[in-house]
């Protein structure tokens, strides 16, 4: 088995002519987490929803566990949505407003996809469910009805259902950004736990002390290209390009220098 378990080549997408994403080449290993950092509107969220085909690429290949998305291999013709379908679970999303199924309990927001999309007998997804709402922190929630819910416990039970599809990967498209701020750390909790298991992750987000604490690589685009990566240490200590040290609120290189220099004139 192959430890790449996303690969991107050439993947450009437009809306309206407007370029979103130019020519992204990426590779993600089993184990892994990728934190996508950027301002709104660098198409960080796009990349999500290619890499599960919610968005259909313009141009590019993406294989996920060595599996083409979205087309057949054999005559590059769009893929049934049936086998789709089936493919897309292996990239289980966790978006930010949470998509349960209001009229189900929490329980059975969690184990009706692999029922129906898996084929997994009922028993058998009703007792993953409930392991995993325990994982979460929410075994006592199962009976309850989403509306019942904080939103922070919405987004727990967002996680036990995206886990419940065994996914090779799972794709956090700013999961605590619709969150009041007492309740994020819950959510980045169970989050930083799945990376530190060694869960597949891809996390668009905002939270620079997550990305830099749970990350083994973060990303950062700028206008649909990939502008800078690294390890935490490297991009939140020492970033390359003076338009990460703006997001990241550091001073210029330039700027960082001068008192040194200033200081050298004064001795002099």
């Amino acid at each position: 088995m192959s430890d790449i378990v996303v690969e991107i080549q050439h993947l450009s997408k437009s809306f309206d002519g407007v370029e979103v994403l130019r020519d992204i080449n990426l590779q993600v290993t089993r184990g892994r987490t990728l934190s996508l950092l950027g301002a709104s509107g660098s198409g960080k969220s796009t990349l999500l929803r290619c890499i599960n085909w919610l968005e259909e690429p313009d141009r590019g290949v993406i294989r996920v566990a060595g599996q083409r998305m979205g087309v057949r291999e054999a005559d590059g013709r769009r893929m049934p949505d049936r086998a789709l379908a089936r493919l897309r679970a292996r990239t289980a999303m966790v978006f930010q407003g949470f998509n349960l199924w209001p009229h189900l309990t929490v329980l059975q927001n969690v184990m009706e996809a692999p029922i129906h999309v898996l084929g997994v007998p009922r028993s058998q997804a009703q007792a993953e469910a409930r392991a995993l709402l325990d994982k979460v922190g929410l075994a006592a929630k199962q009976d309850v009805y989403p509306h019942t819910l904080s939103g922070g416990q919405k987004q727990r039970v967002a996680i036990a259902r995206a886990l419940c599809m065994h996914p090779e990967v799972i794709l956090f498209d700013e999961p605590t950004s619709a969150l009041d701020p007492e309740m994020v750390g819950e959510v980045l909790a169970v989050m930083q736990a799945l990376s530190a298991e060694g869960q597949t992750m891809i996390v668009v987000t905002h939270e620079m002390a997550f990305a830099r604490a749970a990350s083994d690589e973060v990303m950062f685009l700028e206008r649909g290209v990939i502008l800078e990566r690294g390890t935490p240490d490297a991009f939140f200590e020492r970033p390359a390009s003076e338009r990460v040290r703006r997001f990241l609120g550091l001073p210029s290189k330039d700027e960082s220098v001068q008192p040194l220099l200033d200081a050298c004139r004064v001795g002099s």
